[in-house]
């Protein structure tokens, strides 16, 4: 069996790491290269840098925070946040970035997942879906930062998303988001169900249980947190020893 990965996630907001509840009521917890570089030397198996107001406010991500990471760490990183053209996802790559999410703009031209794995390889391309449930009972993917809903169904959207080229699905569910209360796990089996590539987990990891939970009856490939490890509830170290303990695959 693959090691599971254990992923802390950097929601970026004007350069500094921020987190709040359901995608709202954001505080600062900190820098994002200096958080970056602690997450790696506890064991991190990659990071994702998210920026977060990049779309919301038109701006792209910032290539030189990005290339600022690249050299503070040794671990693979993925950078999201603003990429709305092959030109845009170049540009993080060149500075350093080892793979792209793509969320809003793939929604709005699904075109764009298959532009960038063809030039770079559906390894280097992450589709976000930021995701909430809705009165029909459906999950429903949204846009902008979760601030707009979409008219994408959020099984039949990774399946299409996979289709066109993405190499991974990164779900966050907004419902979980920050809550601590764990993952809905019965949605992650059913997404990893239908899909050949990787499922990330994002969104209510309290504690090692939850993780290991999303890991094992969610199966999911790897588990994203950030509220555990930005507010120093786990480091990184203890999580993976704690799953290893429980007979769940992690790079130690």
């Amino acid at each position: 069996m693959l090691a599971k990965r254990i992923i802390p996630c950097l929601d970026v907001k004007d350069g500094r790491v921020v987190k709040g509840i359901n995608f709202l009521g954001l505080q600062d917890v900190g820098d994002a290269v200096e958080l970056g570089r602690r997450y790696a030397l506890e064991g991190a198996d990659e990071l994702v840098y998210l920026d977060i107001s990049a779309t919301l406010e038109g701006r792209k991500t910032f290539a030189e925070l990005v290339a600022r990471v690249g050299e503070a760490v040794n671990i693979p990183f993925t950078v999201g946040g603003g990429i709305r053209s092959l030109d845009d996802a170049s540009r993080l790559l060149d500075a350093g970035a080892d793979k792209i999410t793509l969320n809003s703009a793939a929604i709005a031209r699904p075109e764009l997942i298959g532009e960038i794995a063809a030039k770079y390889g559906r390894q280097f391309v992450v589709v976000a879906i930021d995701a909430k449930t809705c009165p029909d009972g459906l999950w429903h993917a949204t846009t902008h930062g979760g601030s707009r809903p979409s008219d994408k169904e959020l099984f039949s959207w990774a399946k299409e998303a996979e289709e066109r080229g993405a190499g991974e699905i990164l779900f966050t569910s907004m419902d979980h988001d920050g809550t601590r209360n764990g993952y809905p796990c019965d949605s992650y089996a059913a997404l990893s169900d239908t899909l050949a590539i990787p499922v990330i987990a994002s969104g209510g990891a309290g504690s090692v249980a939850d993780i290991a939970a999303v890991l094992t009856e969610g199966k999911a490939d790897a588990a994203l947190a950030a509220s555990i490890f930005h507010y120093g509830q786990y480091t990184v170290a203890e999580v993976k020893r704690q799953l290893a303990e429980a007979g769940i695959p992690v790079r130690l």
